[in-house]
């Protein structure tokens, strides 16, 4: 009887330890991002109705995702469909240049004195990398491209 007691604790504290969240590292951040995915690319889409103010990345954003390569062919599987992605990207990545006016309006600066473009165009042109720790079907569909 005694044996039957302990392997059942033995096997709920398992279990609670499997539903545990890794920790964040101090330099990076928790996201939860609705959007589509097109091979190892996704780009953020609304924020989903579960989750309204629950993400960071804004909208049109593209991230590349890091994961492993189980769940980055489960992702490729439903290509086309809108999904939510959970995973840890690193602070600061996603500042965007300019002034926010609401509304997903942003002013930058304009061109530079020489009538040329600025020849540095900062940090919103490579894609953030996002580690995907899980992922999740939500409704809706991609639009097509």
């Amino acid at each position: 009887m005694k044996t039957k007691v302990v392997l059942i604790i033995v096997l709920l504290g398992t279990a609670a330890r499997a539903q545990e969240t890794k920790p964040v590292p101090k330099d990076s951040v928790r996201v939860f991002v609705p959007g589509c995915s097109r091979g190892m690319m996704f780009t953020a889409g609304a924020p989903s109705e579960d989750r309204p103010g629950g993400t960071m990345v804004p909208e049109g954003i593209h991230l590349r995702m890091n994961g492993p390569k189980k769940m980055m062919s489960e992702i490729k599987a439903h290509e086309g469909s809108m999904i939510e992605l959970t995973g840890i990207i690193k602070k600061g990545q996603v500042a965007q240049d300019g002034v926010a006016i609401g509304g997903g309006v942003r002013i930058t600066g304009g061109p530079t004195s020489s009538g040329g473009l600025r020849p540095n165009p900062g940090p919103g042109t490579s894609p953030i990398m996002i580690d995907v720790e899980g992922w999740r079907r939500i409704l809706g569909d991609c639009p097509s491209q």
